[in-house]
Order: structure tokens, then sequence, then C-alpha cells
């Protein structure tokens, strides 16, 4: 069974299979050490702010030796109150060097369920399309300015937005 390479697509990391998804997890490990260069001293919850950009909140959920899971986020105003979008969990992989997005939030909620077929892979395409969005929004947040520095970025309780913490129920929970 010979596989038709042609077919794939190609794209500024290759083709659009395995190897350049593993290649967009790499550039995206050295993005996110850009904006958050030292992450295994890094607060619980630290929020970026920038003059002229929305505020840039960072999450961590849980580090184990190899892994830091953690979110990134902009908090919108709604009539409802505030959304976390893209609200995007993002493991972090130290030993590979590598960054994956596990899933992620964004305005547009419905996609549209493509049929399987042969010389496909849905799986993969999802993947590629979440992880490219990362890379390229780890780009804009880097040319935006904004950084987390443990000590220097203000943490969630050092943080003063216009309204009070209370507002924020999602990003303010107590310490473990």
């Amino acid at each position: 069974m010979t596989v038709r390479i042609e077919a794939a697509r190609r794209t500024r990391f290759g083709t659009r299979d395995i190897a350049g998804l593993i290649r967009i997890y790499e550039a995206s490990y050295v993005r996110i050490t850009k904006l958050v260069p030292d992450l295994q001293a890094c607060d619980r919850v630290m929020v970026s702010r920038v003059a002229g950009a929305l505020d840039l909140h960072l999450e961590i959920i849980e580090r184990q030796p190899y892994t830091t899971s953690l979110m990134l986020t902009y908090l919108f105003a709604s009539c409802d109150g505030y959304v976390l979008e893209p609200n995007a969990r993002i493991n972090v992989y130290h030993d590979v060097r590598a960054v994956e997005v596990v899933s992620h939030c964004r305005r547009r909620k419905s996609q549209a369920i493509r049929p399987w077929t042969p010389g496909r892979m849905p799986e993969l395409d999802r993947k590629w399309r979440m992880n490219r969005f990362l890379l390229k929004w780890l780009r804009f947040c880097t040319y935006q300015g904004h950084i987390f520095i443990p000590g220097i970025t203000p943490t969630l309780d050092e943080f003063r937005p216009i309204r009070t913490l209370d507002t924020f129920p999602s990003l303010h929970r107590p310490a473990d």
C-alpha cells in the first residue's frame, strides 16, 4: 500500500501530517518561553497588562515534573458579566520542549461535522487547527508586549481591575 504524499497540503511547517504537527508543537514551545520565560517560578494566577491591549490572564492548573498545565485567556465584557475567551488549556511538556492545546473556546461555536473519508484524518486536522491557532496567538501576544515574569507581573491578588475581584469567580479560586 502506498501513501499519496502529494495529496497532503503543504504549509510553512511542511505537510499537514504528524511530523508537521510536531513542528508546530516545538515552535509553540519557543513562543511560550518568550511569553513566560520562567514558567516553573510563576504564581498560580498572573495577569499581563499592556497599554492599548487586552489584559492576558495566565493560570497554572497543575504542575508535574515534566508537564505543566495552564490556562491562557482574555477577559471580555458581555451582557451577562464576563466571558473568558479563547480560554485555552495548554500542556507544556518540558522534557521534549513541546506545547499542545488540549482545549479552547472561541467565539465560533459550531463546526460542520465532516464524514470520514479514506486518506483523511479528522483528529489530525482538528489538532492542526487548534495548535496553529495557539502558535499565531502566542506570536500576537508577544508582539503586543505581553510577558509573565514572577515578581514583576502582578498576581490576581495584586491586580486591581476596574471592578472588584468578586466579578471574576472563575479566575479567583482559593489556594489549595
